[in-house]
């Protein structure tokens, strides 16, 4: 544990430290809810190291989430919301007025309020945290959507560039460093007549026929909070991957994150559907925020997106296990390959019901 009395004089507090401890699931930085003395009153404030290893600039990483989060608020309060300070991250600055600092071993750390009264959830268990999830990721995009000032830096390059994850995985196919191809000559060819697929969205944006947008880019149900209450839909966090991107990236994301009958590593294929009842609880949410602003092609293509967000992810996975395991965590022999095959499973769970799928979008959009 780092000794977060030391991080806390770091940052503009105003306030007496007074204990931390270690707070969240996240794999990736190191998270501590930390309460503080605010003039007499107890008050919770979240510290968070982030992994630079992970995240090559994180000076640039903090200036996006630093000029979206205060957009947000900005807006939130022309609005005139109640809740202005709880529906969006603020960032703490640092004693230099940065949104970020480093200590002493060079570690860098951000802070922020802590949202009280909500929660995260890493599984779904209602329609209605389907739905206010997807409700707050629109949210998200609508208040930044006309966020000024010069292009978001790209803090993971391509992340959701689907044809180079393509090219990608043919390059290590083809140098096969791990001698593992010809256990995946099915799934190679599953991939690669999808190449056209890969294609749509990155096309669209090159011909200027949907827009670039800022969106979140990691958009599963526990990066967002729930009213603890209410079960409503509060704030969107953990804004490491919030760049320019398509929010077809995003919903997309929901769809193979929350709409699949089974775990995203489930190894009896026969398993693996989608529900069409959470993608329509999708579909309800975030068209209650986003459906305002979204062109009439960002909404055409809705349903198709969770295809093309579970081929790509079959795609990473793919990749990983031809190069040896080397990037996602594994926790059994083959999980990578495991992992890819229940991803191309939701795929055509997807194809063969798109066309209910798009019937759905119509008809919420009233189109």
């Amino acid at each position: 544990m780092h000794d977060l009395k030391t991080i806390s004089g770091l940052f503009d507090m105003r306030a007496d430290f007074i204990q931390a401890q270690p707070y969240g699931s996240g794999h990736i930085n190191d998270t501590y809810c930390a309460v503080y003395d605010q003039a007499g009153r107890p008050m919770r404030y979240i510290h968070q190291r982030i992994n630079d290893h992970v995240f090559k600039n994180p000076a640039a990483l903090m200036e996006n989430i630093e000029r979206v989060t205060r957009h947000s608020l900005q807006r939130l309060l022309e609005m005139d919301h109640p809740e202005a300070h709880r529906r969006t991250l603020v960032t703490i600055p640092a004693l230099d007025g940065r949104p970020w600092a480093r200590d002493a071993d060079g570690n860098w750390w951000r802070t922020f309020p802590f949202i009280e009264g909500a929660k995260g959830y890493d599984e779904v268990e209602t329609h209605q945290q389907a739905r206010e999830a997807a409700k707050a990721f629109g949210e998200f995009q609508k208040l930044a959507a006309d966020l000024g000032g010069p292009r978001l830096h790209e803090t993971i390059p391509d992340f959701h560039h689907t044809p180079k994850r393509l090219a990608t995985l043919q390059a290590i196919a083809n140098e096969d460093s791990v001698s593992r191809r010809t256990r995946v000559a099915i799934e190679l060819e599953f991939a690669l007549d999808r190449e056209m697929d890969t294609r749509k969205v990155t096309d669209l944006i090159a011909l200027g026929k949907i827009p670039e947008r800022v969106t979140h880019n990691d958009t599963k149900l526990g990066n967002v909070l729930l009213d603890e209450v209410t079960a409503e839909g509060v704030c969107v966090i953990d804004l490491d991957t919030t760049m320019p991107g398509s929010v077809l990236y995003d919903f997309g994301d929901m769809v193979r994150t929350i709409c699949p009958s089974t775990r995203e590593d489930e190894a009896d294929l026969n398993r693996i559907d989608l529900r069409l009842d959470r993608f329509e609880a999708l579909v309800d949410g975030y068209l209650t925020s986003a459906g305002s602003f979204l062109l009439p092609a960002e909404i055409a293509l809705l349903a198709e997106s969770g295809k093309l967000l579970a081929l790509e992810c079959g795609i990473r996975f793919l990749t990983d296990f031809l190069d040896g395991d080397r990037y996602f965590k594994t926790h059994r022999p083959d999980h990578n390959l495991d992992r890819c095959r229940a991803q191309f499973a939701l795929v055509r769970a997807i194809e063969k019901r798109l066309p209910e799928m798009e019937d759905l979008v119509a008809h919420r959009a009233g189109i």
